[in-house]
């Protein structure tokens, strides 16, 4: 979701506990800076979808961290959370008309990704009813999203620290997807790998990130791996 600050990228998971999603158990990238944007459904640029590495964040909230997602017999790596309205320009819609629940049908399908029901319901009603689709569709292209997406064998399931520079890492996805450089963005919370933000348009093709989307700034960043 788009909320607080960035400790190094436009948004960093690190930095949003503090913000009302706490509740959710869940993190977050945050927004360094927020534009008007139309909030009219449907009238966006592109796609924002943000990809959690659960080992960082199960490490450093141990307290507030989701059962589900930091449970250990799971042994997440990259989580979805969420798909994001963003324009060209780095403003964002969010909450562009009422939300009705998820149906529990389609938080159990998102579960296995999404492993949060609370962050299910508020990705949709924050971000999901920008898109102009219906909550059906909108969570499909979720899920299709993030099943096209190839990861690079070193980052799905990493048995030891991996030390790299966000560079290096985005130019591994986007080898790996064919897709531009540019279609990827390293968040991170100092030397620490936090998320992976990925560009695609509204048919889901990788695409490059519009100038709100800021790199990690570290030269170096830490992936821990998953327990």
């Amino acid at each position: 979701m788009s909320e607080i600050s960035n400790c190094g990228g436009k948004k960093t998971l690190t930095c949003l506990l503090a913000s009302a999603v706490l509740l959710l158990n869940c993190a977050s990238p945050a927004k360094t800076h927020r534009k008007q944007a139309d909030n009219t459904p449907g009238s966006f640029d592109y796609y924002l979808l943000t990809l959690s590495w659960a080992p960082e964040f199960c490490a450093t909230h141990s307290s507030n961290a989701s059962s589900s997602e930091c449970d250990p017999t799971h042994h997440f790596g990259f989580v979805v959370h969420g798909l994001w309205p963003e324009n060209q320009d780095g403003s964002y819609p969010q909450h562009c008309s009422p939300a009705q629940p998820v149906s529990q049908n389609i938080v159990r399908q998102m579960l296995p990704i999404m492993p949060d029901s609370g962050l299910i319901q508020h990705e949709w009603s924050t971000h999901g009813t920008c898109s102009g689709l219906d909550s059906q569709t909108y969570f499909g292209d979720i899920r299709k999203a993030f099943s096209q997406l190839k990861i690079p064998s070193e980052y799905q399931f990493p048995s030891q620290l991996v030390n790299a520079s966000p560079s290096e890492i985005e130019q591994k996805f986007a080898a790996a997807n064919g897709a531009p450089g540019s279609a990827f963005r390293v968040s991170c919370s100092g030397s620490e790998f936090v998320a992976l933000e990925v560009c695609v348009n509204k048919d889901l093709q990788y695409r490059q990130c519009g100038s709100g989307v800021r790199e990690c700034r570290a030269p170096q960043v830490t992936v821990l791996p998953p327990k």
